[in-house]
């Protein structure tokens, strides 16, 4: 019996789920594990060695292993500053709908800024005097625009994000307000404010989820109610809404049917005839972004489901751990040496075995240390876990503690 071919409207719904992540990326991990793949193989023989290194590192943060989630709102609270507590402080008069609205205002354009900073970039925070740099750097950054209405049309309203205030973000702007200059330059300046630029105008063209006399971000915060059931909410609804409602702001994208598909690669390993075929969807942006949701969403009363249904977050920290630990070994040291255009086929690789790689190494932490998934979700052992681990390494192995992989970034994937 022949399966019907799908639909283009199937196609790009199929491209937007978490399913698809890890199917696509499944296929090519099971290409590497035959050594098919022209530019990694995996030595899965390291495994313990590394679910033994990400624990260790865990244990360094969180000892009784009460982990948050991984997401924007640990970058604001970094070194324990009392950054969170000056905004709720901020935002006491508001209603708890209002003041979810408000925090969505805050990561959501947080998180689409957060792309690699590049090795170079910090950023002075004049309230503390500390200098920040790469992810860190960024959120502190963009938590003091916000807060300053950097984000807002309103004067009287600093606290929010809305259309008009993201089209006064222009590169002149954010070279201010993240004090760059050409002795502290920061990776893709102008991709960073395109999609700011972007997100303003979808905003506009989605009423039914940002609204339509006063468009924000924070609006979404009603939609996501109404999909809610006996106050549950799927993580995976929640991605979808993240896609279909931000997926027109990012450039040079793969298109199907005139959708743009956002952060989806070629790659000419895979199987079929048709382009289609040879997608590979990651959607890391929009499933940190989806991840950085969810304690406003909490604070509202709603319990997340499926939140084991989204995938790891396919970066340079995570694929950096892989990398550096052995779980990933590269067939031509060339690799090592060059830069890379996001869509390189090695890239796409690299990020498709660091997917599967992350929940063969969730597997083993919850067997090593006796937990179940619910237990130790995956958003979890990324926050305890494997982003930092993938930095301790890379400092160790390189005084700069950069990537090994070098990608020529536009500020809007990694």
């Amino acid at each position: 019996m022949f399966s019907q071919p799908l639909s283009e409207v199937d196609t790009i719904a199929y491209l937007r789920s978490p399913q698809a992540i890890r199917e696509r990326c499944g296929k090519l991990f099971a290409l590497a594990q035959a050594d098919q793949l022209r530019y990694f193989r995996c030595d899965l023989t390291q495994m313990d060695r590394v679910a033994d290194y990400v624990i260790a590192v865990t244990r360094e943060h969180y000892p009784d292993l009460q982990i948050p989630f991984h997401s924007r709102w640990r970058h604001f609270e970094v070194e324990n500053a009392p950054r969170l507590g000056h905004l709720d402080r901020a935002l006491a008069n508001l209603s708890p709908l209002e003041k979810a609205k408000a925090k969505f205002d805050l990561v959501i354009p947080s998180v689409l800024l957060d792309a690699g900073a590049g090795d170079r970039w910090h950023y002075l925070e004049a309230e503390t005097g500390q200098v920040w740099s790469r992810s860190e750097g960024l959120a502190v950054a963009s938590f003091h625009l916000f807060c300053q209405g950097g984000f807002s049309s309103d004067s009287a309203n600093p606290y929010q994000t809305d259309a008009e205030g993201l089209r006064q973000l222009t590169p002149n702007a954010l070279i201010e307000n993240f004090q760059v200059n050409d002795q502290n330059p920061l990776v893709g300046l102008e991709g960073r404010s395109q999609l700011l630029q972007k997100l303003g105008q979808a905003l506009q063209k989605h009423p039914n989820w940002f609204g339509a006399t006063h468009p924000r971000p924070g609006n979404l915060v009603n939609y996501l109610l109404q999909q809610a059931q006996d106050g549950k909410l799927s993580a995976p609804i929640m991605l979808n809404a993240v896609l279909e409602g931000f997926g027109e702001i990012w450039s040079g994208r793969v298109s199907l049917a005139g959708v743009n598909l956002g952060d989806v690669w070629l790659h000419p390993a895979l199987p079929g005839t048709e382009i289609s075929d040879k997608l590979v969807p990651f959607h890391k942006l929009s499933q940190w972004l989806t991840y950085s949701l969810l304690e406003p969403l909490q604070e509202l009363g709603l319990e997340i489901t499926d939140l084991d249904a989204l995938t790891g977050l396919p970066e340079y920290r995570n694929g950096g751990l892989c990398l550096d630990l052995g779980l990933l070994q590269v067939k031509d040291q060339q690799i090592l040496q060059q830069s890379h255009l996001p869509g390189a086929a090695a890239i796409v690789e690299w990020r498709a075995l660091t997917v599967c790689l992350l929940d063969a190494i969730a597997h083993t932490m919850r067997q090593r240390l006796n937990l179940s998934a619910s237990d130790l979700p995956l958003v979890k052992i990324l926050q305890g876990g494997t982003w930092a681990s993938g930095r301790k390494i890379a400092a160790h192995r390189r005084p700069s503690g950069a990537s090994p992989i070098r990608i020529e970034s536009d500020g809007t994937v990694f």
